[in-house]
């Protein structure tokens, strides 16, 4: 099962050893590491790319590799070397999941092995060179694939047995070079020290778990000589109470050993209930957040309307109410004398006020017109998804009938047609590109696939010159 949210990287390069002929693919594989050296050691995100290259198979790609002749290997022992710590590397610090008998059975002997195998190659081909630097590279090549070999026992100290029983190991031991001998010698010693680390690591475990036991055996044991106090307390008790009184005890203990199970038991009840009911009573909460919230907002929405809607217009006034009112005028001019006031500032104040008035009537009109507008669009958006609702599909559609999947709205029509594009770019694009994908993910298609002509495009009908 591949993993979701594979990283793109790791997808490319198992797309390319996927298509690329054998010889390339060691070449190929280079490219892992410095995606490894470039990720935080220890982070999370290290471990997520080591789970991703191990289920896309590119581990048992390296491990192919360095299976396979040297002398066919482009790049020779500089690419050897470099897929070695390539595969120590991944293989450290990786959680196999359902696969892990398999990786820990198989895939870490086998890569041990070719390590110590390769190691013997190098020492081979270094006592057979005749040139010095021909042999300080080898020497290079030859740390560098016992370090690995090395960093894969610091992360998996279960194959140093495996590594020590291994003929091409004993086979390293029996150099009679010194270089190489000390090299192997120096090995040897990293990989005891390891093991008395992890001898040592036993050892405080086992001291640890005993530890523990014992703790365990003393508490059992002063939980038994306090239950053995309580009991002799009790019976010394009853031997002090007169034997008239002792089944009068036992009932005056029973209520209490009864009242102690009964609060003890409804807690758990409450608790259980309570739990329970968490989830109904969250959900009443939120419930009654969101009609708060919604009862705010339409007090504030009729506020404002009314607001806006405060004029309606005058009534028609009668006689009788136009004496009343005449009246109460009077009335107010009476007891508020104001200053006298000329004819011509009385006239511009009235000029003013009917100018004020004419100003709110035109704007009510514009807003009016705005409202009309706004509504005329709404119906024809309407008509149009309803005519696109009952429209047959474009396989049953005759004659005009492929007319009503038509818009003369420029941006829907430019809209559709990079839709239309977009999935047809995703549908002709290579299996490898989707791998990973789930379905209901946005198709993701670079946007200069995506141009569009507006000049030549059909629109309602329509062509623009």
């Amino acid at each position: 099962m591949k993993p979701t949210g594979t990283d793109p990287r790791i997808l490319s390069i198992a797309a390319e050893v996927a298509k690329s002929p054998e010889q390339n693919v060691p070449v190929i594989l280079l490219k892992l590491k410095e995606i490894i050296n470039i990720t935080p050691l220890g982070s999370s995100e290290l471990k997520k790319i080591k789970q991703d290259i191990y289920c896309y198979d590119l581990i048992q790609y390296c491990l192919l590799v360095l299976s396979q002749d040297c002398s066919r290997i482009q790049g020779g022992w500089t690419t050897i070397s470099q897929l070695t710590q390539i595969l120590s590397h991944c293989c450290v610090g990786l959680e196999p999941g359902e696969d892990a008998e398999e990786f820990y059975n198989e895939l870490l002997p086998s890569a041990a092995e070719n390590f110590l195998f390769l190691g013997r190659q190098l020492q081979t081909c270094f006592i057979n060179a005749a040139k010095a630097e021909e042999k300080d590279e080898l020497l290079h090549f030859f740390q560098i694939v016992t370090d690995s070999l090395f960093w894969l026992l610091g992360g998996h100290v279960e194959l140093i047995q495996n590594v020590l029983q291994s003929d091409h190991f004993l086979h390293l031991l029996q150099a009679d070079n010194v270089q190489i001998g000390s090299a192997v010698m120096m090995m040897l010693q990293n990989i005891l020290q390891i093991n008395r680390s992890k001898r040592t690591k036993m050892l405080l475990e086992i001291n640890r778990q005993k530890e523990e036991e014992d703790l365990k055996l003393r508490l059992q044991l002063q939980r038994q000589r306090a239950m053995r106090l309580s009991r002799e307390l009790r019976l010394s008790m009853l031997e002090i109470v007169h034997p008239g009184q002792v089944e009068k005890h036992y009932r005056e203990m029973e209520e209490k050993s009864a009242l102690i199970i009964q609060k003890h038991w409804r807690g758990y009840r409450e608790r259980k209930n309570f739990h329970q009911q968490r989830q109904s009573l969250t959900e009443y909460k939120a419930a009654v957040t969101l009609q708060r919230a919604a009862l705010k907002f339409l007090a504030k929405c009729h506020k404002k309307k009314k607001l806006f809607a405060s004029w309606r217009g005058l009534q028609e006034l009668t006689d009788a109410r136009r004496v009343e009112l005449k009246q109460q005028v009077d009335h107010y001019v009476r007891r508020h004398l104001g200053s006298p006031m000329s004819d011509v500032v009385s006239r511009e104040l009235h000029a003013q006020a009917q100018e004020r008035l004419q100003h709110y009537f035109m704007g009510r009109a514009v807003e009016e017109r705005a409202q009309q507008h706004r509504e005329a669009l709404m119906a024809q958006i309407s008509t149009n998804v309803e005519q696109l609702m009952k429209a047959p599909s474009l396989k049953e559609a005759e004659g005009k009938e492929p007319e009503l999947f038509l818009s003369r709205s420029r941006p829907v029509a430019a809209k559709a047609k990079q839709a239309h594009l977009t999935t047809l770019k995703h549908i002709q694009a290579p299996w490898w590109k989707k791998l990973g994908e789930e379905s209901g993910d946005e198709i993701d298609v670079p946007k200069d696939e995506l141009s569009v002509e507006l000049e030549t495009l059909f629109i309602g009908g329509t062509k623009p010159p």
